[in-house]
């Protein structure tokens, strides 16, 4: 299987512009040679400090004022985030963070730091995690990485299986602009159609496989694809036209997850929809849009859903409380019978070990993998 995604161009040990590139993933082993020097970066999204309104607003700051979420000018920008948003929105969000907080923390972080600590009794370098927003931050996590031992070879590995610039570019940028001259970097590309990654995923639904499935997405602004690539909505089949653009095309890689995930599954076209969620503001966004694919369905005969979020690696806010309990109110106020929610990827084992074989295997097997 081919693998479309993102290459990493280094020069002078420096990673300098995002183009496309192609791929063939090999089979997955675990074999461990010793490389003493290189370090792993794993990097998530973020969640508030607290769910308090105060570390909420804060949080909320931070992520809505990155010029490649809300990609207007800046002036713009901080008119819109810090005189129709803050004032408002971190009151309801942090109502939803307490709906899904634990005791350890926000779910997300506190997943993705046992995915952490699973991987590295697998790999052969030490590990640390950091956010795009919040904490623990990039300069945080490789001062960590520096606490270990010293190392020459850092590898990032953004936690997005999908190409977006308001996810896998912005947190990879992120995170390079804390890394020293002297350390070579090499950056895991998205694995959207990466085979062990598809068996992970479709082996994680079996088990709660019944009814219609729904693939959910996080969505994303219509201008955000047309910014990358030209090609994006040049034309109602745009996705299903081989084109360079796929390399950074989070609409086709979706899909394409999609359908590859449903060909393994062995569910028919009218057995499975895909859908995307979280929107925010009125600008055109990709559809369909979830919350309306849920509100239709039951008067449609689809009344027990299984529903799945493949561009979340961790469970957190828009899976446990968008989903998991908006959601599914929603559907059974609309007459569903049955909602059924797929948990991410999480600590699921298969997924562990496919990720680990990335790492061990970064300069054999899985080399294409990371650039």
């Amino acid at each position: 299987m081919q693998l479309k995604s993102i290459k990493i161009c280094i020069m002078n040990n420096r990673v300098t512009s995002l183009h496309a590139h192609a791929g063939n993933p090999a089979v997955a082993t675990l074999a461990r040679p010793a490389k003493p020097c290189d370090a792993l970066l794993l990097l998530n999204l973020g969640s508030p400090d607290s769910p308090s309104v105060s570390d909420v607003r804060k949080y909320l700051g931070e992520f809505l004022m990155d010029e490649k979420v809300i990609d207007a000018p800046y002036l713009v920008r901080s008119m819109i985030v810090k005189g129709f948003i803050l004032p408002f929105r971190p009151k309801r969000s942090a109502h939803a963070y307490m709906k899904v907080w634990t005791k350890e923390g926000p779910p997300l972080k506190v997943i993705t730091e046992s995915f952490k600590k699973e991987i590295e009794e697998l790999v052969d370098m030490p590990v640390a995690v950091a956010m795009r927003y919040g904490n623990p931050t990039p300069a945080a996590a490789i001062e960590e990485l520096k606490q270990k031992g010293d190392f020459n070879q850092l590898y990032i590995a953004p936690l997005y299986p999908h190409y977006a610039m308001s996810s896998y570019e912005t947190a990879v940028e992120h995170a390079l602009r804390n890394v020293d001259e002297s350390v070579s970097v090499k950056v895991l590309k998205p694995f959207y159609n990466e085979e062990d990654y598809i068996d992970s995923l479709t082996e994680s639904i079996k088990p709660y496989l019944r009814g219609h499935v729904l693939f959910s997405y996080h969505g994303l602004p219509v201008r955000h694809l047309k910014k990358l690539n030209s090609h994006c909505y040049s034309g109602p089949d745009c996705c299903s036209v081989p084109n360079k653009a796929w390399d950074t095309c989070y609409k086709h890689q979706v899909s394409e997850t999609t359908k590859l995930v449903a060909q393994k599954l062995g569910l028919k076209e009218d057995q499975y929809s895909l859908s995307f969620q979280s929107r925010l503001g009125r600008d055109e966004w990709i559809k369909p849009f979830t919350v309306e694919l849920l509100q239709s369905y039951p008067a449609k005969g689809i009344k027990d859903l299984v529903i799945v979020c493949p561009a979340f690696v961790a469970d957190c806010l828009e899976t446990l409380e968008e989903i998991a309990i908006a959601g599914k109110e929603i559907f059974l106020n609309a007459g569903g019978e049955s909602f059924t929610v797929v948990p991410c990827l999480n600590t699921f084992k298969p997924w562990v070990k496919t990720f680990a074989s990335w790492c061990n295997e970064r300069e054999a097997q899985h080399s294409e993998l990371w650039a």
